[in-house]
């Protein structure tokens, strides 16, 4: 494959640090080549981060080959990856990954208990990044922070019953409702009602808190929608990602939401979570020094990109002039009569012969014009997150763009996969290979139930097979049903899918002649990868020329016909839709369809009456469309509304993030040092802690403005000594306020102190483990460090204060070693306990911190956004 020019263009947008613009079709993931290699030059690592597991691995498998060719290494990771294995990967000069994987290696990281246990290239994790479908990752995805969660109130018994109240509940009246942003307020009815219904006093009680799980359940009541937000499989609450349509099975809402859903479903309650680490895609991305990203819809969005993280967007000419048809808008009152128009629409594009995709935002959407079609006896293919559909992605996909082939798909822009006009010979060669031999290998079929009812396989033309295309079928047929039953063993569906991919990367990475080099190899042991190598091969010819001349019929006919059946929130996510329409050069054309009764206008309480009064004005049928330049500006004012809303969610989040930022940054760069440094940096941060710790209670007693007769010494004391439990009881027995004030009254001049072996007349002198170069050298730091800190207020009494905190400094850390060396525990060994310690602390300190922070943000925000309406 040689890079087009303009491809080339691609590449140096790219290397410059820069968002690449380049439509469907026209070859990202070669460009992306360009830039990673370049960048891996310097051995410190480069990213290629895409949406999800199957692109990383796609993009990986297909890509590795020039690379290594190049004499550089490449790695993937995928979840479900050991440690060891995500080690391996990262340390490779180029990673092929997804942007949540990513993430949460990172936040892992953070959270490891010893060094052994990190993944990424420490102390320099981030160096260079490519990020595909930017805009998904940082714009789309940008709302929802990564969070690792553990296990906080095991109190599941209040969700069921909060459930129960929320049906009592009636919008309206005892609760209203905000769409926007997912908000609901309990009126003073309601408030009585629920009070009443849980026989409590007070809501907001703190020992006996039911608010949240009230709200929470009214939340999931209205805003939580099965086959929408989560579809239900397996007694679980599975979220659909909005912006892909697929499943993630690992995903749960925090603060109590994926809870308050179970028990609106009757499902098995999990324990509530609490949150131990987050970051948000913004701020994880602004950790590398170099970032560029890959699209085909940004432009739209330059201004955001520019502000948050100073990346222009660069349109990159296509390869081929687009000859795309976009029709106008088609505006309906209801949506009975767009749904109407729609099945029309796709049923006289299937009479032509002319393949239809159309987009749909939810698996509750998709399956209502699935019906429609079904009663017109239409064949037809669903693509969206029910297992019975996802299933059958790959094959959906590599159909789509056959003639008479109908896809109905739930956010394709997350497909990441191209609709070739006459189907992908690739694909569709993969596909007759499985059919023909998979059964041979193994009985067990895969586990998810497959809706045979929509599409037809009568409907599309049948794959002519070569003779020996079809010769080499029946061989490998006869070698897997001999491996079958030599080996003894009952292959799983997986294991028996995973050979063929493997047969049909070994297609890839060999020519003819070493494939059959192999077989004669191999010929006493069953030779059946290499026999399906050769099968694929020769199988795809045939497939290419199948799909060529259908690709040339449909071109005549008119190419892809995109229908979309709503409009998105914003512009970029419906451009997505219509890029799959018209790739590199072909014909093809879209049409968007929208009703007064979509979400959109809804959520955001859209003034829908002028367009009421002008469908009224042009028909008395509230079924019938309308179009035209008026229409289309109104509703592109719209969206453009809708964008600058979701902007400045986006934008107060990245502001509060900033501050989470630096805590963070500053916070995990210390994790770091305690994890990897030297066993010595240890004991000095514990020191250091010490240190503060007396720094804290001298200051809350003593003001060096004043006679220390004026300090509150008694109190200092007793503080001081309340720190170490008993350790310091003998050593401070009788001593008192009045001692130390006598003590501090009979110093002498500064100049005359030796500060290594200070202490205050009349009061215990330090025991006697400040020897040793080391632990002198670290105990003149200490006191260098308190006359050059200005933590000390300047007064006539400062140097008197620096050295009461260098002497009670001085007790408190040479206690600690004393009780240390008592032990006598192994030196190395109390190390590691003094690291665990320390990670252990800080990790508890910074969860607190965390929930402190979310909360103020949840409040900060709903408090604004009242306030503003």
């Amino acid at each position: 494959m040689r890079h087009f020019d303009v491809q080339i263009i691609g590449g140096a947008v790219l290397h410059d640090g820069s968002i690449a613009e380049m439509k469907t079709g026209e070859g990202k993931t070669l460009v992306s080549t360009l830039a990673a290699y370049l960048n891996a030059l310097t051995g410190e690592g480069v990213h290629v981060v895409t949406v999800n597991d199957y692109l990383a691995q796609r993009d990986a498998e297909w890509m590795e080959r020039v690379h290594r060719f190049l004499g550089l290494s490449v790695g993937l990771i995928q979840r479900g990856m050991i440690p060891e294995e995500r080690r391996s990967n990262y340390r490779c000069d180029i990673t092929y990954t997804n942007n949540s994987e990513l993430g949460f290696d990172y936040l892992r990281d953070n959270l490891a208990a010893n060094s052994e246990q990190l993944v990424m290239r420490w102390p320099k994790p981030f160096h260079f990044a490519i990020v595909d479908e930017v805009d998904s990752v940082l714009i789309d995805e940008g709302r929802n922070p990564l969070l690792i969660s553990g296990e906080a109130s095991k109190d599941v018994a209040r969700y069921p019953v909060a459930a129960k109240v929320a049906e009592l509940l009636v919008q309206g009246l005892h609760y209203t409702v905000e769409l926007k942003n997912n908000s609901v307020e309990l009126t003073e009815e309601g408030i009585a009602l629920a009070e009443m219904a849980l026989e409590t006093n007070d809501l907001w009680d703190e020992n006996d808190p039911w608010a949240r799980f009230v709200m929470n359940a009214l939340k999931a009541k209205e805003f939580y929608r099965r086959d929408v937000q989560y579809i239900v499989r397996n007694g679980k609450a599975l979220i659909i990602n909005e912006l892909t349509g697929r499943v993630e099975e690992k995903r749960r809402w925090s603060e109590g939401i994926h809870q308050a859903v179970e028990a609106k479903e009757g499902l098995k309650i999990q324990a509530d979570s609490v949150v131990v680490a987050q970051i948000t895609y913004q701020s994880l991305f602004k950790l590398y020094p170099k970032l560029s990203g890959m699209t085909g819809t940004a432009k739209t969005e330059e201004k955001e990109f520019l502000k948050m993280f100073q990346m222009p967007v660069i349109e990159v000419p296509t390869n081929l002039p687009n000859i795309r048809v976009d029709l106008p808008i088609q505006s309906f009152a209801t949506a009975r009569g767009k749904w109407e128009y729609a099945r029309q629409e796709v049923e006289s594009m299937f009479r032509l012969g002319r393949p239809v995709l159309v987009g749909s935002t939810s698996v509750e959407n998709s399956e209502y014009l699935s019906d429609l079609l079904k009663q017109q006896g239409i064949p037809h293919n669903v693509l969206n997150a029910r297992p019975k559909y996802a299933a059958r992605e790959a094959e959906t996909v590599a159909q789509a763009g056959r003639k008479y082939a109908i896809t109905i798909s739930t956010n394709m822009a997350g497909r990441g996969t191209d609709i070739i006009l006459g189907g992908n010979p690739k694909m569709l060669a993969k596909k007759i290979i499985e059919d023909r031999l998979l059964l041979l290998l193994t009985r067990e079929a895969l586990n998810v139930e497959v809706d045979d009812k929509t599409s037809s396989p009568k409907v599309l033309s049948e794959i002519k097979l070569g003779s020996s295309s079809l010769a080499l079928l029946a061989k490998a047929a006869l070698l897997a049903k001999y491996v079958g039953k030599a080996e003894g063993k009952s292959w799983t569906y997986q294991e028996a899918k995973s050979f063929f991919s493997e047969s049909v990367e070994m297609s890839q990475s060999m020519n003819l002649k070493e494939l059959q080099k192999l077989i004669d190899k191999q010929s006493a042991m069953y030779p059946l990868g290499p026999t399906v190598a050769l099968t694929y091969l020769s199988v795809l010819k045939d497939c290419e020329v199948h799909c060529s001349n259908e690709g040339s019929e449909v071109k005549r006919l008119g190419g892809l016909h995109v229908i979309g059946t709503s409009l998105h929130e914003s512009r970029r996510i419906d451009n997505q839709l219509r890029g799959r329409a018209g790739r590199q050069g072909d014909p093809g054309s879209t049409r968007f369809m929208v009703s007064l009764q979509d979400e959109m206008f809804q959520k955001f309480s859209f003034d829908t009456s002028w367009a009421v009064d002008l469908i009224s004005r042009i028909t008395n049928d509230e079924d019938m469309p309308i179009e035209g330049d008026a229409i289309v500006r109104q509703l592109l004012g719209l969206q453009i509304s809708a964008e600058k809303y979701y902007f400045g969610i986006r934008k107060s989040l990245v502001e509060f993030d900033e501050v989470l930022e630096v805590q963070r940054k500053h916070v995990y760069d210390l994790r770091q040092s305690i994890l990897t440094g030297a066993n010595e940096s240890c004991s000095q941060q514990i020191f250091q802690y010490m240190q503060a710790v007396v720094d804290e209670i001298i200051f809350g007693n003593v003001d060096p403005l004043k006679h220390p007769r004026y300090w509150s010494l008694d109190k200092l004391l007793k503080e001081f000594i309340a720190i170490a439990g008993k350790i310091l009881d003998d050593l401070f027995a009788g001593i008192s306020g009045d001692t130390l004030l006598k003590s501090i009254e009979e110093l002498p001049e500064l100049n005359s102190i030796d500060i290594n072996n200070f202490y205050f007349p009349d009061l215990p002198k330090p025991p006697n483990l400040f020897r040793g170069i080391r632990r002198k050298s670290s105990s003149l730091k200490r006191w260098l460090a308190i006359c050059s800190d200005d933590l000390t207020k300047n007064g006539r009494y400062r140097a008197t204060t620096n050295l009461l905190r260098k002497y009670l400094g001085d007790i408190l850390i040479a206690s600690y070693l004393n009780v240390v060396q008592e032990s006598r525990y192994d030196d190395v060994y109390m190390k590691e306990v003094e690291r665990a310690v320390l990670v252990k602390t800080l990790d508890c300190f910074w969860r607190d911190h965390l929930i402190n922070m979310n909360r103020l943000s949840s409040a900060v925000y709903h408090n604004i956004y009242f306030s503003q309406i």
